[in-house]
């Protein structure tokens, strides 16, 4: 049976909060005590998600009064009244609202600073990437002259997203590198650079002062510090250093997706009072968002995130292809071929984990289950193990060919004969509907986790 994920982001703190807020469950009245025994829970959820120490207790202190200001009112149950004023004060402490990234200038450069292995090339070509689909003439600019493999990563991965990398093999001059890369760009038209800078495995004065001779020499419209989510508090403290010298714009926040408590995302904006811009969330280039304070709040707290799951999918889904299916599914001619297309489309919008965390509620119901980007190899197979003809005419499987099938796929007749139903199922539900939204809601029983 495949089965739901469990998020990994925040995950632990979800839950250890949503216990907090069962202490007011079937509460009547907001007291002092009882919400000093919540706010105690809170606060110590936040510290084991490795939130700093200060912060988790300003938030807290706040939160407690706010509560202790508020009249609760007959339709609102004051476990649901704390759990409101929690999201308010959560999404101030990670910066309130959104900040957009600048590019003003021509070209607009953005240089990306932060310690090796924080992510920094991948976010490079994930950032290129992101604005080549807004319609934006990129360069790609490889500055990392110490880490033999740097610059045939930028190259593999500008190859993947199909933007242009500028390198110069052999020169030891990042500075001049940049300066050729801007004057490259303004010859050919680019009109954003990005500078893929050099990290180190610990902040150093020779690092620190390549990154301020390139940010003095290119006077960026943004300067970003890219650091891994899951090295916690340290990932705090390093933004500091790298603020003091570098006074960056923003904060991109990598590696969301592993084992980590979340306690950076939730402290780092209030530490070094820069704002988080963007956060990375798996290796896929489309795996990059723009980091909404409010909907990570939501997240938090176990509501999902619904917003950012549409626009996923909203940037995702092909519209020719959406036309091209629905015409199908009108004509009542929807086969395995279209199913395996739309499979693809779904894969794009990010890690299953991810996207299942956007999901209100998902959390709770999700806890203790596991699953990865694998989930969907299992279908994948049975289908490939059709031929032509099967995948374009389900009605001819009987059973001797899905026999064979369930052979050649290595999974089991039972596996065979269940996607087999869910999917007649699913084409008799879609005969009666002749719009996408539709559909798309039918196409969810073949999901990892779908109904059955």
């Amino acid at each position: 049976m495949l089965q739901i994920p469990a998020i990994g982001m925040f995950d632990n703190l979800s839950l250890k909060l949503d216990r907090a807020f069962k202490t007011l469950k079937g509460t009547g009245t907001i007291t002092e005590i009882n919400v000093a025994t919540t706010v105690k829970e809170i606060r110590r959820a936040l510290i084991d998600a490795d939130v700093n120490y200060k912060v988790a207790k300003e938030v807290t202190d706040t939160i407690k009064q706010e509560a202790l200001g508020r009249d609760v009112l007959i339709s609102v149950s004051p476990g649901q009244l704390l759990v409101k004023i929690t999201q308010e004060e959560l999404t101030k402490l990670m910066g309130g609202t959104k900040v957009e990234i600048n590019l003003t200038g021509d070209p607009s450069v953005v240089l990306i600073s932060g310690l090796q292995g924080s992510g920094k090339t991948t976010f490079s070509g994930k950032l290129a990437s992101l604005l080549k689909r807004q319609g934006r003439q990129v360069l790609l600019v490889a500055c990392d002259i110490y880490r033999p493999a740097a610059i045939d990563q930028l190259k593999v991965l500008g190859e993947q997203v199909g933007v242009e990398v500028y390198a110069e093999p052999g020169n030891t001059n990042a500075l001049e590198i940049a300066n050729n890369a801007i004057a490259y760009a303004k010859k050919s038209g680019k009109k954003t650079v990005i500078v893929d800078t050099a990290g180190r495995l610990a902040v150093d004065e020779q690092m620190m002062q390549e990154i301020e001779q390139l940010k003095k020499a290119l006077n960026p419209s943004e300067t970003l510090f890219v650091v891994d989510s899951m090295t916690g508090q340290d990932a705090v403290n390093t933004a500091k250093t790298f603020d003091e010298r570098l006074d960056f714009n923003g904060v991109v926040l990598t590696k969301l997706d592993g084992d980590t408590r979340g306690g950076a995302a939730i402290s780092i904006r209030h530490v070094v009072n820069k704002p988080i811009k963007f956060i990375s969330t798996g290796e896929k280039m489309e795996n990059l968002d723009v980091f909404h304070p409010d909907r990570m709040a939501q997240r938090i707290l176990g509501m999902g995130d619904v917003i950012s799951l549409v626009e996923r999918a909203q940037q995702s889904f092909d519209e020719e292809e959406a036309k091209r299916i629905n015409s199908k599914i009108r004509t009542n001619n929807f086969n395995f071929d279209d199913f395996l297309s739309q499979l693809e489309q779904v894969k794009k919008m990010g890690n299953i984990k991810d996207l299942m965390g956007m999901i209100p509620g998902m959390g709770k119901a999700m806890k203790g289950l596991d699953i990865d980007d694998d989930s969907f190899k299992p279908i994948e197979a049975i289908i490939k193990s059709m031929t032509p003809a099967e995948r374009q005419q389900p009605d001819i499987i009987d059973g001797s060919r899905r026999k064979r099938i369930a052979s050649g796929s290595g999974r089991t007749i039972t596996e065979v004969n269940n996607l087999m139903k869910q999917f007649s199922d699913m084409r008799k539900m879609m005969k009666q509907m002749n719009k996408m939204g539709g559909a798309k809601a039918a196409m969810s029983r073949l999901m990892p986790g779908g109904k059955r």
